[in-house]
């Protein structure tokens, strides 16, 4: 126990308020400490009055912590360690302020002291444990993590730190399941925190669930929206299931709260390249480091997506047989003029990056321009279990049910798409056909005059003419109908 703590008996108040700071996913927590009574001691009274003075300053850094001044704060926290060497508080809150400024090396060697001092701490093992990962020492991180939460089950940033580790380890699901019990019995607790709501939602869209992911991070932001955990998964979710408006609003907000992240204009430079505007992409990449290695991989990427040239591009290939971006930009470039062909690129660029749902959707994509329906509603079935939003998905799926004459199920689809988008004029075609298909006539006349009244004269030529033949056959049959009523 540190002589400070001997000289005074100091508590955390469980009534004090817990301060956030994330840098790239990193939590740290501000402790609030409390001194409630002084006892006797042997201690000379030149030396009281120093310990006492270590405390006043220290709590007076905490005021400036707390408001923001990192620079003032570290000042006091300075001259409070000069009076009382070994004060651990004040080592995890100079920490904290320094890890704030940027400067991880003298944060770590901070935390490391905090411990040093009093070995049961967990708060001081969480933080070390958090920015070990930051700095790609998962195997340090994993023994203090793993302390922590063995010393204190009720941990949150060592969990939230941990669940971090576990996602960057890419962590096998039998490892990310047992995690995720204790996540879920943390937020069984009374008033759990948002952080771990965001950790048990980024390990449910890690193991696939995306529908249970989404309604934690809705809990973790409905407790603090700006939490950057939950918008980061929140995010990639809307990615994958090509809900681009979306994603690019919640990785904009992630970029308003931590404004130098490279992790936050990465994640919407990625956005910007799904979602076909490359030219943003590549200016929010602009202002990354560039040596960074994610940043030029992106960088890689989307200049691989902006080649038409597949012979460049199967060049390219024979370099790396497994380059997913060059063999998912095959796949989209010879879907509609070789689709036996690109059947094969689409396949190899789904196994290469498994969870990267574009790539199977691409894949199911090429199945339909094969005519292979059947295979195709297979895989779209899965994929919206995954992805229950993905709008490509779906419409590929009313096509091959359409195509295979499954005409309830591709009706199904196609109001989903109608419901989605409004405006969406062939789908009203189709959603009309399959109801007439299925004997559903006042319905499909309703859709054939909706498709008739927002169609372009032009682009739906060949359509309106079908529609404008069928029409006075379907009215003779809703004739029919209404007598027999």
């Amino acid at each position: 126990m540190s002589l400070l703590f001997q000289k005074y008996k100091i508590i955390f108040s469980s009534q004090c308020k817990v301060f956030h700071h994330r840098r790239a996913a990193l939590l740290i927590v501000f402790a609030c400490l409390i001194i409630l009574s002084f006892s006797a001691g042997s201690f000379a009274q030149e030396e009281d009055e120093e310990q006492a003075g270590a405390v006043l300053i220290f709590n007076k850094g905490q005021d400036a912590h707390e408001k923001g001044d990192l620079q003032t704060a570290l000042k006091f926290y300075d001259e409070a360690i000069k009076l009382a060497p070994e004060f651990p508080e004040v080592e995890f809150q100079r920490g904290n302020v320094l890890l704030a400024l940027g400067k991880s090396d003298e944060a770590e060697r901070a935390f490391r002291r905090a411990i040093e001092l009093r070995e049961d701490w967990t708060l001081p093992m969480a933080s070390l444990g958090a920015l070990l990962i930051q700095k790609n020492d998962f195997a340090e991180a994993e023994t203090v993590l793993n302390k922590a939460v063995e010393l204190d089950a009720q941990n949150f940033p060592a969990f939230v730190a941990l669940t971090e580790l576990r996602l960057k380890q890419k962590a096998e699901p039998v490892i990310l399941k047992e995690l995720l019990t204790k996540l879920q019995n943390l937020t069984a607790k009374a008033n759990p925190m948002a952080s771990i709501w965001a950790a048990r939602g980024a390990i449910e869209s890690a193991l696939n669930d995306k529908i249970a992911a989404k309604k934690s991070l809705t809990n973790a932001l409905a407790i603090e929206p700006k939490n950057s955990l939950a918008l980061t998964t929140r995010a990639e979710i809307s990615l994958a299931e090509g809900d681009f408006a979306r994603a690019v609003d919640e990785a904009k907000m992630l970029l308003r709260i931590s404004p130098n992240s490279t992790g936050a204009k990465i994640l919407l430079a990625r956005v910007y390249a799904e979602s076909g505007n490359r030219v943003e992409a590549l200016k929010i990449l602009d202002t990354t480091d560039a040596t960074d290695s994610n940043a030029k991989a992106l960088r890689n990427s989307i200049t691989v997506t902006d080649s038409v040239n597949i012979a460049d591009l199967e060049k390219q290939l024979k370099e790396n047989q497994k380059n997913a971006a060059v063999l998912g930009r095959l796949c989209i470039l010879l879907r509609t003029e070789n689709p036996s062909r690109a059947l094969d690129y689409c396949r190899r660029a789904s196994e290469a990056e498994p969870n990267n749902l574009n790539h199977a959707v691409g894949f199911g994509a090429a199945l339909v321009q094969a005519k292979q329906f059947e295979n195709a509603t297979i895989l779209f079935s899965k994929i919206l279990q995954i992805a229950p939003d993905n709008f490509t998905a779906h419409a590929n799926l009313a096509t091959a049910f359409f195509q295979l004459k499954r005409y309830g199920e591709a009706k199904t689809e196609y109001q989903w798409l109608t419901e989605k988008q409004p405006n969406l004029v062939i789908a009203y075609y189709f959603l009309a056909i399959a109801h007439d298909n299925l004997g559903e006539y006042w319905d499909s006349m309703a859709n054939y005059q909706q498709f008739l009244k927002i169609a372009d004269a032009t682009e739906n030529k060949l359509e309106i003419e079908k529609v404008n033949l069928r029409l006075p056959i379907l009215q003779k049959q809703l004739k029919k109908v209404k007598n027999k009523k």
